[in-house]
């Protein structure tokens, strides 16, 4: 499912980064960080964030705020609250969830 960032032209908004990431022959983490004027709905921080793993081509784990919603994570069907401190401990976290996944989903 591909997600969008609407940017209202009158805001000033600023993309901090926006990075793909190699993990495997058929595994990729899509990482997608915006600062805003002001916290989307939902969330107490100025941050529009979509952190998401991908396993031959289906989103299988994703951390994200989107509006209305607030700071959440995704991990295959399941979805749960997530509460954010940082940008720094949100990346920390995504990538402990991503290691837990590779571990629970490789072939021995």
């Amino acid at each position: 499912m591909q997600q969008y960032v609407v940017i209202f032209s009158n805001m000033k908004a600023g993309q901090l980064f926006k990075r793909r990431v190699i993990l495997g022959k058929h595994c990729f983490a899509e990482l997608v960080v915006w600062r805003l004027p002001n916290s989307v709905k939902g969330s107490v921080h100025a941050f529009k964030y979509r952190l998401a793993l991908f396993d031959h081509g289906k989103c299988v784990l994703r951390y994200d705020n989107e509006a209305g919603k607030g700071d959440h994570k995704h991990v295959d069907s399941k979805e749960e609250l997530y509460r954010f401190e940082n940008i720094d401990q949100l990346l920390s976290d995504f990538f402990k969830d991503v290691e837990r996944w590779k571990d629970e989903h490789s072939n021995p």
